[in-house]
């Protein structure tokens, strides 16, 4: 069973402005309102593909229920912990000349709702799938994820991390089964710049080192890197395509390759799909679909 969990998840509003005039009315010229969060993002995508999957975390209010309704129109089970007081977060996409985002701050989470989201966890049986993606909302400590893995080891839960800096690093001790920064965020996990290939597999087999099981380095139009368990080294192209939308692009990655290394047990079909995965969102308005994500796999290399 695959579960994913999106502490902060959010109805993201995205608008498209033609010329938007800062201190005047504007119109809108097309807009669109989706579920947001990382988590929920690898959960829709992975639906696309045909792995069934569950949805968690924390919703409240009306806009609660609007993502739990959004989530459900994807075909994507979701066992959502609501919370009692405030609502969940709406974060505002502004598309114009230039793109400008205004991010809610989401309601609070308390320590009883952290059991009920531990209750659903414990569950768990051994070779299940857990995702922790996104960043942490500022009612919960800075190590949650960090808690969540040291507190359920003892399950043998394959963990899967895209996070970035500390939330990340602080997690390799517990030898997650994949980690996915991209090349970017693994240069400020280290403090350095990386110019090219060798550089960023240098560091990226540092976090192997220090506990991931495999890593995973996302280029964006560079392809991708693959530190896999054994310590080899794999590398990727990407397809042809024109990059439409950059939100979601990691997050497909992840999805595509959970869904390929699952299919097969094989992690190098795993790393094909995910860069498939991810083009395909790059590629497209929304998150990949199943037919245009193998309309793309035979490009990769």
């Amino acid at each position: 069973m695959i579960n994913t969990i999106t502490l902060n998840p959010s109805l993201d509003y995205i608008v498209k402005v033609d010329d938007f005039k800062a201190g005047h009315v504007n119109r809108t010229s097309e807009e669109n309102i989706y579920p947001g969060g990382k988590g929920i993002n690898v959960s829709i995508v992975l639906k696309n593909l045909g792995v069934k999957n569950r949805a968690l975390g924390f919703v409240a209010g009306f806009t609660g229920e609007e993502i739990e309704k959004l989530v459900a129109d994807h075909g994507v089970d979701s066992d959502f912990i609501k919370l009692e007081k405030g609502m969940s977060r709406i974060n505002v996409k502004l598309k114009s000349k230039e793109e400008s985002e205004i991010n809610g701050m989401g309601p609070d989470i308390s320590k009883v709702d952290i059991e009920k989201l531990y209750k659903k966890l414990d569950t768990l049986k051994a070779g299940d799938f857990v995702v922790l993606a996104g960043s942490i909302p500022s009612t919960l400590p800075d190590d949650i994820y960090e808690t969540i893995m040291k507190d359920f080891q003892h399950k043998e839960i394959n963990f899967v991390v895209d996070a970035t800096k500390d939330l990340l690093l602080n997690v390799l001790k517990y030898k997650p089964f994949l980690i996915k920064p991209n090349h970017h965020e693994l240069g400020d996990l280290f403090n350095v710049k990386l110019n090219g290939n060798d550089e960023i597999i240098e560091y990226a087999k540092k976090l192997k080192e220090m506990g991931a099981r495999n890593v995973l380095i996302s280029m964006a139009g560079d392809g991708a890197i693959l530190i896999k368990e054994n310590g080899e080294v794999i590398t990727s192209n990407v397809p042809k395509g024109k990059v439409k939308n950059s939100v979601g692009a990691g997050d497909s990655m992840v999805a595509g390759f959970i869904a390929g290394y699952l299919e097969a047990n094989d992690i190098e079909k795993g790393f094909k799909l995910g860069v498939a995965t991810g083009s395909a969102s790059a590629f497209s308005e929304g998150l990949a679909t199943k037919d245009y994500v193998y309309e793309l796999l035979n490009q990769i290399n």
